[in-house]
């Protein structure tokens, strides 16, 4: 039986003009080899199965060529070249630093280099996956590579350039290789497959293209797998089997439904893509490439951005034509959306399911029809239309009994120059306001003040005249005080938490005093001080409060302690807490 080598190996390239998707870089390496002019150090980087190991080789075996080509190509018939193919040249050596990293293996490679080539004209030493080297061996290779002997070229090639030391970048020519493209990985897997006699589909070969990433490497083991698998005819539909790639029939059926509004159809395919083993975050992701790719098929600019075969074009094309380019961008914007919670989500099936409804409510109309959803307008809609019937209720109640003394009654005081609703109780109320209208003064204000965009207005609201003028003392002053201070608007949040620190007083009652630290703070009460007073007579059922406002005296400034200061000072203030402390060995943390 003859010996089976793989296909990765067996068309590997032997010359630069065999190499796929490097045009560039093979050009430049090809006219050093013809001008003379080496470098004594390059550097190949790029990600795996992209060709630096490969180019390395052909470029080491064409500068010790006898006799190169007029374009830079090895000749294959000197004596230099007949080594390289046997794989017995002594000028050639490649060191794998993913496992000879250490500083000996670096000091032996050293050694080599004083020996002059005896065929050729270099001794070319390649070293793959350079970036495993230890920081020893990095600084045992340098020096070699600053000053290295007149007959050494080094190539060094890695995966991750980064992790490479600078000092030795710097010392190197530097070749960035690209990925390769979808239709440079196709061309050349028909090329493999027309020599091996192997049939097959473009739409199969570009399936293993786009599974491999980019790396010609991975796309021709795809390939022995796929072939293996098929048997000698690749066909589209064997390979997403083989490869377990969900079938893009799928994302062409999910945004036509879409576009139909036809959410339960698309419940119904979720559900039979997730029991074929396909992951939600897996399907999320693939319709966003597939929402992109439509949206690139609109134009005929961006036509060429499409990496897929004739067929898939023409049905990009087609699909295109029927999506509006609204719902193309929302789409892309849901779905990103979704890929960025999915890992987070606790409940990843209904987080896609949620998605796909919002896509497909995309295009959906205003009014409802029959089990349609319900999107994000509408619901605002509805919202609307209940606070319009709610607010519509309560005038017909205040209309109609204009006599009802046992509830709270809202009073909307509006005047000339805008000002706000306050609450207002009956006067037969005999205790406490219902825990329903807690801070509705401030909360008027609060959308009083979205509408002007302004917090400047010191306008006192009109108090009912009947208000009862109840007693009240210091404790329940600050326990109104802290609570209108809690229910202030979200963006008065920060003279809130300050209010909080203050102590309002009573002087003569029921005037109320209340003593700012600063003048900024100061200044900012006293634009909404006739709002406080408002709530605070309200609060406390005092219509004859009088609140004044004034700047702290030098000697009525507390300092403000810290924790440890604070420690102390119960320690010396109270004797008992003192002596549990020493019994227990408590202190401060």
């Amino acid at each position: 039986m003859k010996e089976y080598i793989v296909s990765a190996r067996k068309y590997r390239p032997m010359s630069f003009d065999s190499v796929v998707g490097q045009s560039a870089l093979t050009t430049t390496l090809k006219n050093a080899v013809m001008s003379g002019k080496l470098a004594h150090a390059y550097l190949f980087c790029g990600p795996r199965g992209v060709g630096k190991t490969t180019c390395a080789r052909i470029f080491a075996k064409a500068i010790n060529c006898m006799s190169p080509t007029e374009d830079g190509e090895a000749c294959n018939q000197c004596e230099s070249c007949q080594a390289f193919n046997e794989q017995r040249s002594y000028n050639i050596f490649e060191l794998d630093a993913a496992s000879n990293n250490s500083v000996e293996n670096i000091k032996a490679l050293m050694e080599q280099t004083r020996i002059p080539p005896q065929v050729g004209k270099y001794k070319v030493f390649i070293i793959d996956e350079v970036h495993m080297l230890s920081t020893q061996a990095f600084n045992a290779f340098l020096k070699t590579l600053e000053e290295p002997p007149a007959h050494v070229v080094f190539i060094l090639a890695t995966t991750e350039k980064h992790k490479i030391l600078p000092t030795i970048i710097s010392r190197c020519q530097i070749y960035d290789f690209e990925r390769m493209t979808v239709p440079n990985i196709v061309n050349h897997l028909k090329m493999v497959a027309e020599k091996e006699g192997i049939g097959y589909e473009e739409e199969a070969l570009n399936v293993i293209a786009e599974k491999a990433d980019g790396g010609m490497r991975d796309a021709l083991s795809v390939f022995d797998q796929a072939a293996s698998f098929c048997q000698g005819n690749i066909t589209y539909n064997k390979v997403i089997e083989d490869l377990n790639v969900l079938d893009a029939d799928n994302y062409f059926n999910i945004i036509d439904l879409s576009l139909d509004n036809k959410v339960a159809d698309i419940m119904v395919l979720l559900n039979n893509i997730i029991n074929k083993g396909f992951d939600g975050g897996h399907l999320i992701s693939g319709l966003a490439s597939h929402v992109r790719n439509v949206m690139m098929a609109k134009d005929e600019q961006t036509l060429p951005l499409l990496q897929v075969s004739q067929r898939q074009m023409e049905k990009y094309k087609e699909q295109a034509q029927k999506c509006p380019l609204n719902f193309l961008y929302k789409a892309l914007k849901v779905m990103n959306d979704c890929d960025i919670n999915y890992r987070q989500s606790g409940n990843k099936r209904l987080l896609v399911e949620l998605t796909l409804i919002e896509i497909a409510q995309i295009t959906q109309p205003e009014e409802d029809g029959a089990a349609s959803g319900r999107g994000p307008k509408r619901l605002k809609s509805l919202f609307n239309n209940i606070k319009k019937v709610m607010s519509d209720t309560a005038k017909q109640v205040a209309e109609t009994r204009p006599h009802v003394t046992r509830h709270t009654a809202t009073a909307e005081a509006k005047t000339d120059s805008g000002q706000h609703a306050v609450e207002t109780p009956a006067p037969s109320r005999p205790s406490g306001m219902k825990l329903a209208h807690i801070g509705m003064t401030f909360n008027k204000l609060r959308n009083k003040q979205q509408e002007e965009n302004t917090t400047d207005d010191d306008t006192e609201v009109p108090l009912n005249e009947g208000l009862s003028k109840k007693t009240f003392d210091n404790t329940q002053l600050l326990r109104e005080w802290i609570g209108l201070c809690n229910r202030m608007p979200q963006q008065m949040t920060g003279i809130a938490s300050r209010m909080k620190n203050i102590t309002p007083t009573i002087k003569v009652f029921p005037e109320v005093e209340v003593v700012v630290d600063n003048q900024i703070l100061l200044d900012e009460i006293t634009k909404i001080k006739g709002r406080i007073r408002s709530t605070l007579a309200l609060r406390l059922e005092n219509a004859d409060i009088v609140l004044s406002l004034r700047l702290a005296r030098p000697e009525e400034v507390k300092k403000i302690l810290t924790n440890r200061e604070r420690f102390d000072q119960l320690k010396a203030n109270n004797e008992a807490f003192s002596k549990l402390t020493e019994m227990l060995h408590l202190e401060l943390s």
